[in-house]
Formats: structure tokens, C-alpha cells, sequence
């Protein structure tokens, strides 16, 4: 089932199941904990975020090739940081290069996990089982603050409008997570080109990994990792400049297409 939160005609926001790009069934209940698809229909006037994260947490160098393209080892545990929620937007919502660091914003093309139900001390074997379903994300990155000016990620990844999600939440128990084609394509040429199954560490693995750190409460959102292909490690550089438009692709989900502006 695809999952939509989105905008009616009238301006109230709904989760529904996408029937197509102008029309949904709505969604009664709690999609947190009991809910039903009803046979009521609503107007599609613009598709949102598919959840409100109550918690972001990311993860990098999850991905064999994109750690050799950076000349990074492989690491042995999960390499764990979190992304403010306020940097959240939806479909079609503008990646706004900051005014403070406008100049090596990059894209990072990643699977999405929504968790569905509180997580703590889980094994990887029941881990999915806490998994409400999958998007697409946006991990974007400033990389002059992230690699020279701080030296760390957070401020890098947090800028308002560097976390889009959607279009939709896929919530399907026989999906498998780690066998899904996944792209990036900038202004129509494509610059990531992977499947999931070359992460390091699975969606399973990591669900549990984080257990045992944080409880994970339902709607905390995890970004899996990026595959190779991102700007920063091309030659030359490939950043995000005002007018492009980027779009990130999974099998099974679908696509995530945001425009890119100047702040201002």
C-alpha cells in the first residue's frame, strides 16, 4: 500500500492511500497504531512529507562503493548522526541553498525507514517487524561546513529545507529493503545508479543497532546511507546550483523530485 499525507482542496491535511496524483482514499485512525482505509475519496491538491519526523537519525558510509569512491575504510559499526527534523520537506518543496553556505551543497540519494512502533534492545531477526514502512530521502550536505568549516555533520545536514522525504510511504511487510533499485538523477543525467543491497550494514541490522543505543519511538525516521556517485567525489565537483532539479528514485516506492533555489 502507498501512503500519502497530503493537502485537500479546502487546505486539511489527510493521510490517504494514492489512488493517483489527483485523488486518494482517506485514511481513518492512527497510522501509528490502528488505522483503516475507507472508502471515502479527497481531492489531491498537494502531496506533503509522508510523516513529521519525531526523531531523524542518519546514517553514513553505509554503502561499499560510495566508502572506496571516498577513500574511506569500511567501517565495523554504523557510523550514526541525526539530521534536525525542521529540515523536512515534502515533494516539490525547494531545496534552499543557505545563504551562509551556498556553494558545495551536494545530494545524497538514500532509502528512508519509518518506525512504527517503540523500539528497544530488539534482535536483528525481529527487527522489521518495528518498521511501519519505506520512503525516499534527500540526505543534503553542505560539504565545506561538514568537511573544512565544522568539521562535523550536523549544522551540514540540518539547513532548513536539507531533509526531503516522499512521495509516499510504502507499507508492504514482503518488501525487501535491501534488494532495491535506487537512483539520483540531476537535471536528467542520472549520477547515482545502485541497488540497497550494497549497504553495509541492512535496514534489520541497523533497526537493532540503534535499539540498543535510543529508543526508537514510532515516527522516528532512519536514512539508511548513500551509494556512490555523490558530487563531492566527482572530477570535478558536482554541487547543487539554483534551477536544477534533482530527483531520487527507488524501486517499489518511487520518486522524490525536489527543485533548488537561492535563499531569499
Amino acid at each position: 500500500m502507498k501512503v500519502i499525507r497530503f493537502e485537500d482542496a479546502r487546505g486539511r491535511i489527510h493521510y490517504g492511500e494514492q489512488i493517483d496524483g489527483l485523488k486518494a482514499k482517506l485514511i481513518e485512525g492512527d497510522l501509528f497504531d490502528q488505522f483503516k482505509v475507507t472508502g471515502e475519496t479527497a481531492e489531491v491538491r498537494r502531496i506533503l512529507a509522508p510523516v513529521q519526523p519525531v526523531n531523524l537519525i542518519a546514517i553514513g558510509l553505509n554503502y561499499r562503493k560510495h566508502a572506496e569512491e571516498g577513500g574511506s575504510p569500511i567501517p565495523d559499526v554504523p557510523v550514526v548522526f541525526a539530521k534536525l527534523t525542521t529540515c523536512v520537506v515534502g515533494p516539490g518543496e525547494p531545496i534552499v541553498l543557505p545563504t551562509d553556505a551556498p556553494d558545495e551543497v551536494d545530494y545524497e540519494g538514500e532509502l528512508a525507514v519509518v518506525i512504527g512502533k517503540t523500539a528497544r534492545k530488539v534482535s536483528q531477526a525481529d527487527a522489521l517487524q518495528y518498521v511501519l514502512g519505506y520512503t525516499c530521502a534527500n540526505d543534503v550536505s553542505a560539504r565545506d561546513c561538514q568537511i573544512r568549516r565544522d568539521k562535523q555533520w550536523m549544522r551540514a545536514k540540518s539547513f532548513d529545507s536539507f531533509g526531503p522525504l516522499g512521495p509516499c510511504l510504502v507499507i508492504d511487510p514482503k518488501l525487501d529493503p535491501n534488494a532495491l533499485a535506487i537512483r539520483t538523477v540531476l537535471n536528467g543525467r542520472v549520477l547515482q545508479d545502485s541497488n540497497t543491497r550494497d549497504m553495509i550494514f541492512s535496514v534489520a541490522c541497523l533497526v537493532s543497532y540503534l535499539s540498543q543505543h535510543f529508543t526508537l519511538l514510532p515516527g522516528t525516521v532512519i536514512v539508511t546511507g548513500t551509494p556512490e556517485g555523490v558530487g563531492c567525489a566527482r572530477k570535478p565537483p558536482v554541487y547543487l546550483r539554483p534551477g536544477d532539479e534533482i530527483t531520487v528514485e527507488i524501486e517499489g516506492i518511487g520518486k522524490l523530485t525536489n527543485p533548488v533555489r537561492a535563499d531569499g
